[in-house]
């Protein structure tokens, strides 16, 4: 194929068909100067990218609206969790996590080319996890990664209490194997992961045991028992489920929605939520939480309450 040929290959390629569509600029990797190549004919950009696939490997990193310490955090990274990049600017890297597409910015020292990482088998399903030098519990700590990372795990010691991961070992207490659903009792587990995260630091952007914001907290619980959630509470108010009607009785593990935030009902009175008020997660009457927002000027706070099984 000559120049002028390949040329008109290329803009037929990546040319619009159509009116540009709508989209959620949270998860549409398209910055106005730089776009996915995926994009390309659905979305106008000066230029494309194929993405890089990488994988986070430190336990975790914040996802920002902009390059810099400064900028407002959107979402959370963590270990082992895998990342699109499409740009590098400085110590800042461009693109969109794997597991929900969310958008922006991660430091670049945080990512490793997925080439030179296994693949994880397990995450962390307590509230944290230590990484020991030996198979011990007495033995040095490496390094401590919360609750929701990822890690791969190979063989298991002699004594079968720990896996063996990188450098280090696990306790087998602290992971499960990825796609596997935590059993905690009998009616939903998705509440008593919530509620051994009581007490963790609000965190505006934060989806882990450290510290996480109501939606994140919604993600990461569900997400430990095999239902895959979007990151934001308007998004995951759209999930599939049945909305229960305001004079029906809730049920452990509902999900209550306000104006920009969410909790998890514990029983049919009390509610599981990280919020700003109290800077942490909470369990506290639901009632209580309605009295706030109407106290704060909302009429009617609750905009939807769901059952997704």
């Amino acid at each position: 194929m000559d120049m002028k040929a390949a040329n008109n290959a290329t803009r037929a390629k990546f040319s619009l068909h159509g009116p540009e569509e709508d989209f959620d600029r949270r998860v549409t990797a398209h910055r106005g100067d730089l776009a996915d190549i995926a994009l390309a004919g659905k979305m106008f950009a000066p230029h494309y990218a194929e993405v890089m696939e990488m994988r986070c490997a430190a336990p975790k990193a914040m996802i920002r609206k902009l390059g810099g310490k400064s900028y407002e955090a959107v979402s959370e990274l963590l270990h082992g969790e895998d990342f699109h990049l499409l740009d590098v600017s400085g110590d800042w890297a461009w693109g969109s996590s794997a597991h929900d597409g969310y958008v922006g910015y991660v430091p670049v020292h945080a990512l490793q080319s997925q080439r030179k990482t296994k693949t994880p088998t397990h995450l962390v399903s307590a509230r944290a996890a230590l990484i020991f030098v030996e198979p011990e519990i007495k033995s040095g700590v490496i390094k401590r990664l919360p609750m929701g990372a990822k890690l791969a795990c190979q063989e298991p010691s002699e004594c079968g209490q720990f896996l063996k991961t990188g450098k280090g070992y696990v306790h087998v207490r602290h992971v499960q194997e990825i796609g596997a659903k935590v059993v905690f009792d009998g009616t939903n587990s998705t509440a008593a992961l919530a509620e051994q995260l009581i007490g963790a630091p609000y965190l505006w952007g934060g989806r882990s045991g450290d510290g996480l914001d109501c939606s994140g907290l919604i993600q990461m619980v569900l997400g430990l028992t095999g239902i895959s959630a979007p990151r934001d509470a308007d998004q995951q108010m759209a999930m599939p489920g049945s909305e229960v009607a305001s004079d029906a009785d809730l049920r452990r593990g509902d999900l209550v929605f306000f104006p920009e935030h969410v909790g998890m009902m514990a029983d049919s009175e009390r509610m599981i939520h990280a919020n700003a008020h109290w800077m942490k997660v909470v369990s506290e009457p639901l009632a209580d939480v309605i009295a706030l927002f109407k106290s704060n000027g909302t009429d009617e706070p609750v905009l939807m309450r769901k059952r997704l099984t």
